[in-house]
């Protein structure tokens, strides 16, 4: 049987496209190298009888070998994707739990019970009890206690609807979601005639939502239907009343609803229809070709697009990334806003079941949407969660990758001392690799070199050193171009005016310190940045707000811990590498990086955050990057990642710098 933590470890290894080392993966689950070392022979012996083994490499670590599809894939699906029947075991998993077992409960519960359920003693479940009160607090829900009676949870029935949505469903916590468990609404047949019902009536509608919004409106009519049984109704204001029952989305409503009694025997008073009525306003509902080619003025709300351009112009502000120019991106936005701004007036909340994988994938467009989320709240003084600022960032990322495309290609110069045959070879091999994303204006030699206007050159590709300076960059490659060379002048046709590299200040990179809290590391970055009198006073302090809107922890052992508003009067990295990981928000982190945009700023920083997500990205960069042991061997290591060496190709050219790992 696998333990949650070797399944965590397997769950990297499929992850992974290279050897993980031990000490990763002991660092991701905080237990000793010694600790995962018995965990992989445990988790060899378990695979080799399911059509896989755990291969261990001599000095780069361990990788899963798959020797029968079929078998492992059985394999998994009754081991890893439907676990069931586990106990809730970290404080979190307990918590979730007791919150979920109070909300589908209609009386009171015994705390000695709820003890005894989950196998802890009555005193550490008071413990978790505080965390049970913190979290219903935020729905305006109450635990109440009885002497001789227990524990029971008192609020506005809506608020209670909304908290049983979002905590049976969540997405950090799936273990409670398999097929008998007794923490679903209705039983799954009743769910899935619910859904066939939904989908009866958009069709009928012809409405376009997502999977995830019927998946959604399907859990809040269920949640109604076990609430109506046991005699709990919706109340709303007649104001609110009245004005939904004016919207088209309650006569869909209303037709869902009447399947649904005929269903279930169930009768649903105005109320309950105008509940579900709310969900549907809530939901990004569109005909099919809605927008079509229409500009946005006529389809949208005016209050709908001045919030954003708000959103917008706060991006081009912080990020230097103009966006207000995408006519798609202004309508998507847009339409993602309307019934957002429903489900804030309800106090609804989204969830957003990608958001982990675009904080780690997509940082810069999450950043974007963290900024969006700010302007909008100064707009609206509506708090923007973080599943919401994913959503946003979704719609930006795509803008982002559009404005890439639609780029027009780079003009280059090949300046090549060693003859018109050793240019021409360079040319063409140019030419076949980037196509029509570069165009090769010419080829000269060094001394005609004077002769050539340079003004409408991106850059100069010279197979010799050029020691005088010129207004462009110069990329020196081989005579005989390689991969490396190519590597190199991709890095200039994607944008990248400017080497990110030296952002990375080698006097403030401090390798293998040792901290115990994400506080000790940020107050220890904060004074040496201070010392060197290159922020403001209050730059720490910015840097917890910005950790208040969502915590910066991106996954795969990296933080990039930033102020809410630029506070410095330069653009810079500070770096920290820790021995041990620290916890950051509920992640582990090992390596830190302090990122500070100089004020007023008209940088073009796209290399810089490309840059970024390269490392936030690639386990195999984190690990060499944590393993360097000198300024110069990080700075080797990074300038390998740009130039889009392999992690063997890193290795090699840095193994005077790097220290051996054993397993």
């Amino acid at each position: 049987m696998l333990t949650r933590r070797m399944q965590r470890i397997l769950r990297e290894l499929m992850a992974a496209s290279s050897p993980v080392t031990g000490k990763y993966l002991a660092d991701v689950n905080r237990v000793t190298v010694r600790t995962i070392r018995n965990d992989l022979k445990r988790l060899d012996e378990i695979l080799n009888r399911h059509g896989a083994r755990v291969e261990s490499l001599m000095g780069k670590g361990y990788r899963l070998v798959i020797r029968e599809d079929r078998l492992f894939r059985q394999f998994l699906q009754s081991h890893i994707e439907a676990p069931g029947h586990r106990l809730p075991m970290t404080p979190e998993e307990r918590v979730s739990h007791l919150i979920r077992r109070l909300l589908l409960n209609d009386g009171y519960l015994k705390l000695e019970d709820l003890a005894d359920e989950i196998y802890v003693s009555k005193s550490t479940l008071q413990n978790d009890l505080k965390l049970v009160k913190e979290r219903l607090g935020k729905y305006d829900i109450r635990l109440i206690s009885r002497p001789h009676y227990g524990l029971k949870v008192v609020g506005r029935e809506m608020k209670l609807r909304f908290c049983m949505a979002d905590t049976l469903f969540s997405r950090k916590d799936r273990w409670h979601t398999a097929q008998d468990s007794p923490l679903l609404p209705l039983p799954r047949e009743e769910l899935e005639r619910i859904r066939q019902i939904i989908l009866k009536h958009i069709q009928a509608y012809r409405i376009t939502i997502s999977d995830i919004s019927v998946h959604n409106l399907q859990m809040h009519i269920a949640i109604a239907c076990r609430r109506i049984r046991s005699g709990n109704r919706v109340t709303l204001y007649p104001a609110d009343l009245k004005e939904i029952i004016n919207q088209r989305e309650y006569e869909v409503a209303g037709r869902i609803v009447r399947d649904v009694e005929d269903a279930f025997g169930l009768s649903f008073p105005r109320e309950e229809i105008a509940y579900v009525a709310i969900h549907l306003l809530g939901t990004k509902m569109t005909m099919p070709d809605e927008g079509g080619t229409l500009p946005p003025e006529q389809v949208v709300d005016e209050k709908i697009l001045q919030l954003v351009r708000a959103a917008l112009d706060k991006i081009e502000s912080e990020l230097e990334i103009d966006l207000k120019q995408d006519r798609k991106l202004i309508m998507d936005l847009a339409l993602h806003l309307k019934p957002a701004i429903h489900r804030y007036k309800y106090g609804m909340n989204i969830r957003n079941p990608m958001l982990e994988d675009i904080k780690k994938h997509y940082p810069l467009a999450f950043e974007a949407g963290v900024i969006a989320g700010m302007a909008l709240e100064e707009e609206t003084g509506i708090k923007i969660s973080e599943d919401e600022v994913g959503y946003l960032a979704l719609h930006l990322g795509v803008a982002i990758e559009r404005k890439k495309s639609t780029t027009a290609p780079k003009r280059c110069l090949i300046v090549c001392a060693s003859g018109l045959g050793t240019a021409q070879l360079i040319y063409y091999k140019i030419k076949n690799r980037f196509g029509n994303r570069l165009d090769v204006v010419g080829t000269t030699e060094y001394y005609n070199l004077h002769r050539w206007d340079l003004r409408d050159i991106d850059f100069v590709i010279s197979s010799i050193p050029i020691s005088e300076s010129l207004p462009v960059p110069v990329v020196e490659v081989s005579a005989v171009i390689g991969n490396p060379d190519l590597s190199r002048i991709e890095s200039y046709i994607l944008e990248r005016k400017s080497r990110p590299i030296h952002y990375f200040r080698k006097d403030l990179l401090f390798l293998g310190r040792r901290f115990s809290s994400r506080e000790e590391v940020l107050s220890f970055m904060h004074e040496r940045l201070r010392e060197k009198d290159m922020v403001d006073p209050d730059f720490l302090e910015g840097i917890h707000d910005r950790e208040k809107v969502a915590p910066t922890a991106y996954g795969n052992l990296v933080a990039v811990p930033h102020p809410i508003t630029p506070r410095s009067d330069q653009t810079f990295i500070a770096v920290c590498t820790l021995e041990k990981p620290v916890v950051w928000g509920d992640r582990p982190v090992q390596l830190i990086l302090v990122l500070s945009v100089k004020r007023e700023s008209q940088e073009d920083l796209q290399s810089l955050y490309e840059l970024l997500g390269k490392i936030i990205e690639s386990p195999a960069l984190v690990r060499s990057l944590l393993k360097a042991r000198s300024v110069e061997g990080f700075i080797g290591v990074l300038e390998g990642a740009w130039c889009g060496e392999t992690e063997e190709g890193v290795h090699s050219s840095a193994s005077w710098y790097l220290e051996g790992d054993d397993n």
